[in-house]
């Protein structure tokens, strides 16, 4: 008579370098939870790890360059993808931060790993062999092009957006003899609260209007500013919007700026700040303008709601705008001429229906379940070391 198998104990391991690393993890350890009754779960933040000297040379000058020098952090995107990085930049992955994570990972003794930056990745292997444990170890891609940073070969399961980003990271993986049976096509986990939205009608789509407080006969937008709130374009951004020539609600969840009502000419100006209700408010939407987070893509696609990319995250964002691009599930205009006339567009009814049926054509509403059942055959195959 076979037995149920022992409670999964997982670590999952985030980093504040913006909201959707840990939102991914978070939706990925749910999904596992159902998969895995009695699971225990411990998290745990890298950035919380970090001593003063070792945050100002990452998150620090990270932030600094998003918000002040965004050709810095292109110049060190690009720079950095290529197998001629030099190790130096490399290296430290498996060192920043090591006594806090030693200290935690001996406590916790888990089975499971499970990364969403890759520095994590890297250094909980580290960990790994200093204490001697046994545990697989699996890194989330939360975004849809796998830059150099992300191919670490100390992963023993990696999980990606796309078929496209398994070919990129396949091809990063050929020096260290990477096996495709180590990587998992899943889509980039998302809440099962949108789950619960997908198939909504214009009667439940006004319901949800009226239940936030915002007007049913309105176009309502929702501005990606990224977790951390560090969007430098956002006044700009809003100076478009208010002149639209037409009256639009415009939900602002994150960025700096009092909280509440305001009008800014013919834009009504919801600043939440982070709130709960975020899902219900996407699916209320008309469209999504800003940035293009890969969790932001994801959500926003699972539900049909096209996005109006502008002034992305150098690198990784830009690429993501691309995805979107090549499969007619969203617009990129470059500048503040053509934002205007890329939304009084995306605004016509039927041209948004032709762009909502792409955005849903690309999106993988339950990634984070195909990540779960992906992490249960790695362990249930031994893949840890």
């Amino acid at each position: 008579m076979s037995s149920d198998p022992a409670p999964l104990n997982v670590f999952e391991f985030s980093a504040a370098f913006g909201g959707g690393h840990a939102q991914a993890s978070d939706a990925l350890s749910l999904a596992l939870a159902d998969l895995r009754p009695g699971m225990q779960r411990v998290q745990g933040d890298f950035v919380s790890y970090l001593n003063r000297f070792e945050r100002l040379w990452t998150l620090d000058l990270y932030s600094y360059w998003l918000e002040y020098a965004p050709g810095g952090y292109r110049w060190f995107y690009t720079w950095t993808d290529s197998e001629e990085e030099p190790k130096f930049i490399t290296g430290t992955f498996n060192y920043l931060g090591l006594p806090g994570l030693l200290r935690d990972l001996s406590a916790a003794r888990p089975d499971l790993v499970l990364s969403s930056f890759p520095t994590n990745v890297a250094l909980a292997d580290t960990a790994r062999r200093r204490l001697g444990l046994h545990f697989l170890n699996a890194l989330v891609i939360t975004d849809y092009r796998v830059h150099h940073h992300w191919a670490r070969p100390e992963a023993d399961l990696l999980l990606v957006a796309t078929e496209e980003a398994k070919g990129q990271l396949m091809k990063w993986g050929e020096r260290w003899g990477l096996n495709e049976s180590r990587v998992a096509v899943t889509g980039i986990p998302i809440s099962a609260r949108f789950s619960e939205l997908l198939d909504r009608t214009p009667e439940q789509v006004a319901a949800l209007r009226l239940k936030h407080g915002l007007r049913p006969d309105v176009p309502l937008l929702v501005v990606s500013t990224g977790g951390k709130g560090t969007y430098p374009t956002l006044g700009r951004l809003l100076a478009v919007l208010s002149n639209l020539g037409r009256p639009v609600q415009v939900i602002v969840t994150s960025g700096r700026g009092p909280l509440g009502v305001s009008q800014l000419g013919g834009a009504t100006l919801y600043r939440t700040g982070f709130t709960a209700d975020f899902p219900e408010l996407l699916a209320a939407a008309d469209l999504v303008v800003g940035k293009a987070g890969g969790l932001t893509v994801a959500e926003t696609s699972a539900l049909g709601v096209p996005m109006v990319v502008y002034e992305p995250i150098p690198g990784q964002e830009e690429y993501n705008a691309e995805y979107l691009l090549r499969y007619g599930a969203g617009v990129w205009p470059r500048d503040a001429h053509d934002l205007r006339r890329a939304l009084l567009k995306m605004l016509d009814p039927d041209e948004r229906t032709v762009f909502s049926r792409a955005t849903r054509a690309v999106s993988v509403p339950d990634a984070a379940e195909r990540a779960a059942r992906a992490v249960v055959s790695a362990l249930d195959a031994g893949l840890g070391r």
